[in-house]
């Protein structure tokens, strides 16, 4: 591997104030150096953009509700989406999906680099992590569920934060996981009794605690821990009329909770468009993103990301650890472009004392009212939100549709004139009547694109080695073939759909949108700082009441080291 060269391109680093200034990118033993002496390989990048590469902040790509995803889905190979093997890759099939070995080989032709896996189900961690061996290319982690476990409501009931947060210290280790993950809180527990929590007031069926209490615990033992990333929040509520009221009291929880030195927040919001929704019923529902917007812009404690529902032209395969919604969605008409059968295909599953989850295939329509307000949503919230610093691009893969349509939602962020012939040629006119989408006149520029991409989800989830080009920092590039001079709608998703050129750690991984080098990631995970008393003392607590709450034995809960070869530790 030799070293490398960037010249001629077009430098977006946000992280180092640098916007379109033509500069050289070095790099030396798979790092980013100041300068190259000697043989080395160089790019002329004349007539292309040079970023970072990319950082994907939620995206459910491994694990058992992934893999259940596929085996539900037999339809899901269309012939567009099979790959056949070269010598470099893999064969691979899969469009919501898509296998293992092509998600990475897809996320490397994007520019991606960095992927997160938001939901790992702690008693099913082995196979999260024996999917990310067979993810290539990209460096992966994934945030373990917290929301809805017992030992965490035990210590929230009990108020005993220092435990709460030895808890989940040890839960991180024992897991190789990277942050607090938080779905439904409560909801996915009182799902057991065939309830929900419907306020951050409701009680959990035998604990006695709040969601509002489960949110602000785990924000608590998340300082106290000093983890690079803050809680990551799924709200209660997710994809009901009505619920963007409900998304800013959630918001307000930890608004008096002290980010450790290093952030300014202490909590992101994922897949926000979900839970963004005005109205009272689906008769007249419409769209809560300028009330969101509002309050995102006067506060600073907090982050989000977009969720954006994109069509497609198949059905996607929704997929959460949020099990009432799930079986919510089953009722609204699942798969409903088939037949008009509601409720065609559904999963529900239960991790004994930890979590849940659920599986619905859906199809997204855009002369479907509701569909299209959703569509719509996305990109109020990305576009009135004035700090892109504070929200992020994701389509909740593959919720909201697939990852590889990012290049698409590019597009609508950057181009007015590919939003409004959405509007008025694709979409039900309730996208334009029920949301403020048609009056905004905003368009990102790639430095925002940038930071949406790639530097803002790296400094939110703490990742300092990446996410921008200065020295020190890793060397993973993207490089689109874009003139910034003419930045129309088609040439920008072309520009963004194949990669001129994606750098992993200092080695090309993809030329001109092709796979050429198909390495082996990193797993990312961060250790939380506690002291060793309060970590033992939790310990005994989790061992003496073990037996009446798990079908395993303690001894084999935990990854061993051969489950994650290549480790990566990120601190705060």
């Amino acid at each position: 591997m030799k070293d490398i060269i960037i010249k001629n391109g077009l430098i977006f680093d946000p992280l180092n104030d640098i916007d379109g200034e033509k500069k050289e990118i070095h790099i030396k033993d798979g790092v980013v150096v100041d300068k190259v002496n000697g043989d080395a390989k160089v790019i002329d990048a004349s007539g292309m953009i040079v970023m970072p590469g990319g950082v994907d902040i939620h995206s459910h790509i491994a694990g058992a509700k992934v893999n259940a995803g596929r085996i539900f889905r037999p339809d899901d190979k269309p012939p567009e989406s099979n790959r056949g093997k070269t010598k470099i890759t893999r064969s691979g099939t899969g469009f919501a999906v898509p296998s293992t070995y092509l998600t990475g080989y897809l996320y490397a032709k994007l520019g991606y680099t960095t992927v997160v896996e938001p939901a790992m189900p702690l008693l099913e961690a082995r196979h999260t992590h024996e999917e990310f061996l067979e993810i290539p290319i990209i460096d992966k982690c994934a945030f373990p569920l917290f929301g809805n476990n017992w030992f965490v409501m035990k210590y929230i009931k009990d108020k005993d934060y220092d435990k709460l947060a030895g808890y989940v210290a040890w839960i991180l280790e024992a897991t190789k996981g990277y942050a607090v993950k938080i779905v439904n809180p409560g909801g996915v527990e009182n799902w057991a009794w065939g309830k929900n929590c419907e306020s951050l007031d409701d009680h959990v069926f035998h604990f006695e605690v709040t969601p509002r209490e489960i949110i602000e615990g785990l924000a608590k033992a998340n300082e106290l821990l000093e983890l690079p990333h803050t809680i990551h929040v799924h709200g209660n509520n997710l994809g009901h009329p009505g619920n963007y009221t409900h998304s800013i009291d959630t918001f307000k929880v930890t608004e008096k909770i002290t980010p450790k030195k290093g952030r300014k927040s202490n909590f992101h919001f994922t897949h926000c468009q979900f839970n963004a929704y005005a109205g009272t019923n689906w008769g007249n529902f419409g769209s809560g993103a300028a009330e969101i917007a509002k309050y995102v812009n006067s506060q600073d404690h907090i982050t989000l990301d977009m969720g954006q529902v994109v069509f497609t032209k198949y059905a996607t395969t929704t997929m959460t650890a949020d099990g009432p919604w799930e079986f919510a969605l089953h009722h609204l008409g699942g798969m409903s472009n088939w037949g008009n059968k509601p409720g065609i295909k559904w999963i529900n599953g239960q991790v004994e004392g930890e979590s849940g989850s659920g599986i619905v295939p859906y199809f997204f329509t855009p002369k479907t009212g509701v569909n299209a307000i959703q569509w719509a949503i996305g990109l109020e919230l990305m576009l009135l939100i004035k700090n892109p610093w504070q929200i992020f691009m994701t389509t909740d893969h593959p919720n909201g549709g697939p990852f590889t349509c990012y290049p698409q939602v590019i597009r609508w962020l950057m181009d007015r004139k590919s939003r409004d012939d959405m509007l008025t040629n694709v979409c039900s006119a309730k996208a334009s009547s029920q949301t403020q989408l048609k009056d905004i006149d905003r368009e990102l520029t790639l430095n925002e694109i940038a930071i949406i991409s790639r530097a803002g989800t790296a400094k939110c989830l703490g990742m300092s080695d990446r996410g921008h080009l200065g020295v020190g920092a890793i060397g993973d590039v993207a490089l689109y073939n874009l003139d910034p001079n003419k930045l129309e709608g088609h040439a920008i998703e072309k520009a963004f759909s194949n990669a001129a050129y994606t750098i992993k750690d200092g080695q090309i991984v993809v030329k001109d949108g092709e796979i050429v080098a198909s390495p082996m990631g990193n797993t990312l995970v961060s250790k939380g700082k506690i002291k060793e008393s309060i970590y033992e003392a939790v310990l005994d607590d989790v061992k003496a009441h073990w037996r009446e709450h798990y079908s395993v034995n303690f001894n084999n809960y935990a990854i061993g080291d051969h489950y994650t070869p290549k480790i990566k530790v990120i601190n705060h």
